[in-house]
């Protein structure tokens, strides 16, 4: 028997609701304590800002928002409770920062951590990201919901940066 993921449906109040409530939410986190790590994981303002953009002035769609943001009290939970590294990429990207009072864009190395729980009955990927080895911080988490044609599930994109 062929499983089809569930759609997902909300109106606009509803979204409205889960981002107001996910962003009060976000702010109260701070860092959170990862074993892996033995350090602090700080949930800065671009984690939040990729749960909703793909990419800078690039939107995620309302329903891949909304998804993320309604499992996003997961997120502190899973990088609390990590003790294993599932995955890692290091990449060359050019990231906007800020010189001489304009914003440019600098290629720089970044490296993406990944760590993946079933919490709640719910299973997680949360991506953990590091610019030239500064502090580490929550950039995303993955739902796992799509699948492909022959219902396997996707994780992502393949792409941390914009996953």
């Amino acid at each position: 028997m062929e499983e089809h993921p569930q759609k997902l449906e909300f109106t606009t109040d509803e979204f409205n609701k889960m981002k107001e409530g996910a962003e009060a939410f976000y702010k109260t986190i701070g860092s959170v304590q990862c074993p892996y790590f033995k350090e602090n994981i700080n949930f800065n303002v671009e984690g939040f800002e990729h749960l909703k953009f793909k990419a800078w002035n690039r939107a995620r769609s309302k329903s891949d928002q909304f998804m993320r943001l309604k499992l996003l009290r997961l997120a502190p939970e899973t990088i609390r409770n990590s003790k294993t590294l599932q995955g890692i990429s290091e990449e060359k990207i050019f990231v906007r920062k800020k010189r001489n009072s304009r914003w440019e864009k600098i290629l720089t190395e970044v490296t993406y951590y990944e760590f993946v729980a079933v919490l709640d009955r719910k299973r997680v990927k949360v991506i953990v990201k590091q610019i030239s080895g500064g502090e580490k911080f929550f950039w995303t988490m993955i739902p796992y919901w799509r699948t492909n044609s022959l219902h396997k599930r996707i994780l992502h994109d393949g792409y941390p940066e914009t996953d």
